[in-house]
């Protein structure tokens, strides 16, 4: 197992983005009529999440102290 247990800036930003991309979807999905334009850009905010962790990794920002 990792000696930082997913505690690093790459692993917290991923799921601060995820997050608010889980927001976004969910207020889209609550108006009245739904709108899918906003839910879709939750779903694009929440696959950037991965995006988001993959490029911090690569900067060195998921290593283990």
């Amino acid at each position: 197992m990792s000696s930082n247990h997913g505690n690093t800036p790459a692993a917290w930003s991923a799921v601060v983005v995820g997050l608010i991309g889980f927001v976004v979807g969910s207020v889209g999905l609550m108006f009245d009529p739904v709108s899918m334009p906003v839910f879709w850009a939750g779903v694009a905010i929440t696959l950037g999440a991965g995006v988001v962790f993959l490029v911090m990794a690569k900067m060195g920002l998921h290593e283990g102290h």
